[in-house]
């Protein structure tokens, strides 16, 4: 059974020490090195989509018992809804005001005539001057690899990875049987799944690899195109559908994703690897919509309500975190760089601002970490809004969020709307309360408003000649 854990407000100081001490073992007499590092970054994974998260549909036996032998993060974020903003923030460990990431290829997306404002020009490589974690990693004695989808530049060895398995500036595959097109990876045979073939290269490096590694394995997989693992299908077309979860073949790509992350856990205990291993699971953003509903959670990716922000995670290493414990804290994935960081022993590079805090300190239960506001900001347009999102035309309009404690506030730049839920009451954002909690309102925007100075995040407020007001 698993144990639910609600965090204590105090911290306890005794219980940090006594794990961060534990975290320090790894590199005295237990361990003649230091602990190895893996990031599972999933795209277009929603919340729900796991057996973990509760799932009854999806299934993902291998990541479940990871997560039951580790700490499930209830409340986890990615800093940004779609994909290449939210790796850009986890690898940099800054919020996207600070790279300039916010979207994927243009932020004018849409038609010109339904965009009210101008938006801002988003970057759509991450900076060669930003030292990544990769690079922190590396420099600090470790094997790099890659593995998968990179999306923030066309050579992931630029930018600190010794190793790239498939990544390149492609947000997805052409195909996931050959001919992948996009993807510059050989199939051994004419129908091999290109999910399977990146942990096969995957798998190699990790066996070859005698010195403390760090694996950023982030698969192409969930995301479209939607193509069946055509000897999994019969077991999903028996399945009943529950609460939206019933797409059969995305059923299959999940479950054949989840297989692989079960050869690689065979292969690290096999060479007596994974009791050195740290493990983070999570997904880039939000489920998509017409492909797998959240629900109670509002909407998907692309969109700043949970469905699209809010994310599986479980962090792992046998022995060092407390079996079975389930975390409430809000996390984002811009703390992926400060904790491995504490977990390995790496010091804090000089000069380097890092937007997140470690939660080494949370993962044994009953420690806490100090309450913080969590930041989305996104000053461009998504189309393809659907019934779930503020409107049909677009996903989400030119604005910013925060979440602070139990209350989340959405301000929107068009027509400076304000939205503010109250999650622990309202989970799918339903109730809209900027009406009767104008205290509350005043106190988050104050808050967001100071934010954005200090990030130099861009407001934009030039309109846009080619409208015609057909919200």
């Amino acid at each position: 059974m698993i144990k639910i854990y609600k965090i204590k407000k105090r911290r306890s100081i005794a219980g940090i020490f006594a794990l961060l001490l534990s975290f320090q073992s790894c590199q005295s007499s237990r361990f003649d090195q230091k602990p190895n590092i893996i990031i599972i970054n999933i795209d277009d994974m929603g919340w729900r989509d796991v057996g973990f998260m509760g799932s009854e549909f999806y299934e993902t036996p291998n990541l479940d018992r990871l997560a039951s032998e580790g700490a499930i993060f209830t409340n986890a974020y990615a800093a940004a809804s779609n994909c290449a903003p939210s790796r850009a923030c986890l690898m940099s460990g800054q919020w996207s005001p600070r790279h300039g990431i916010y979207t994927v290829r243009s932020s004018f997306r849409g038609r010109s005539k339904d965009r009210k404002l101008i938006p801002t020009e988003t970057n759509i490589t991450l900076a060669k001057e930003q030292y990544t974690l990769a690079e922190v990693l590396r420099d600090g004695g470790y094997a790099t690899c890659h593995a998968g989808k990179w999306h923030l530049g066309n050579d992931p060895t630029t930018q600190g990875f010794d190793l790239n398995i498939g990544g390149s500036h492609a947000g997805k595959p052409g195909n996931y049987f050959p001919p992948y097109k996009n993807v510059e990876l050989n199939p051994p045979s004419e129908d091999y799944n290109l999910t399977r073939l990146v942990m096969d290269k995957a798998l190699e490096f990790v066996e070859t690899t005698d010195q403390s590694f760090f694996l950023y394995y982030s698969p192409y997989a969930v995301h479209g195109p939607i193509q069946p693992v055509k000897e999994l299908l019969p077991k999903y077309e028996r399945k009943a559908s529950w609460n939206g979860q019933d797409n059969i073949k995305y059923a299959t790509m999940i479950e054949n994703l989840d297989k692989q992350v079960g050869r690689l856990v065979d292969l690290l205990e096999a060479t007596g690897k994974l009791e050195n291993t740290f493990i983070v699971f999570t997904s880039d953003n939000g489920g998509v919509y017409s492909i797998t509903k959240q629900w109670p959670l509002r909407a998907g990716k692309g969109s700043y309500y949970e469905g699209g922000i809010r994310e599986p995670m479980f962090a792992y290493w046998k022995g060092k975190i407390d079996d079975g414990i389930k975390i409430d804290v809000p996390v984002t994935n811009l703390d992926f760089y400060p904790t491995i960081l504490e977990v390995t022993g790496i010091k804090k590079p000089a000069n380097k601002i890092l937007d997140g805090n470690s939660f080494a300190s949370i993962l044994s239960a009953g420690n806490d970490m100090p309450e913080r506001p969590l930041f989305w900001h996104f000053p461009i347009y998504l189309q393809d809004g659907n019934k779930e999102t503020q409107d049909s035309i677009f996903r989400t309009r030119p604005g910013s969020a925060i979440r602070l404690g139990d209350w989340k506030l959405i301000q929107y730049f068009e027509n400076n709307d304000i939205e503010l839920y109250n999650l622990k009451n309202d989970i799918g954002e339903k109730t809209n309360l900027a009406d009767v909690e104008p205290s509350k309102v005043d106190e988050l925007l104050k808050i967001l408003e100071n934010w954005r100075s200090e990030t130099n995040a861009p407001v934009p407020v030039k309109l846009n000649p080619d409208y015609s007001n057909s919200k």
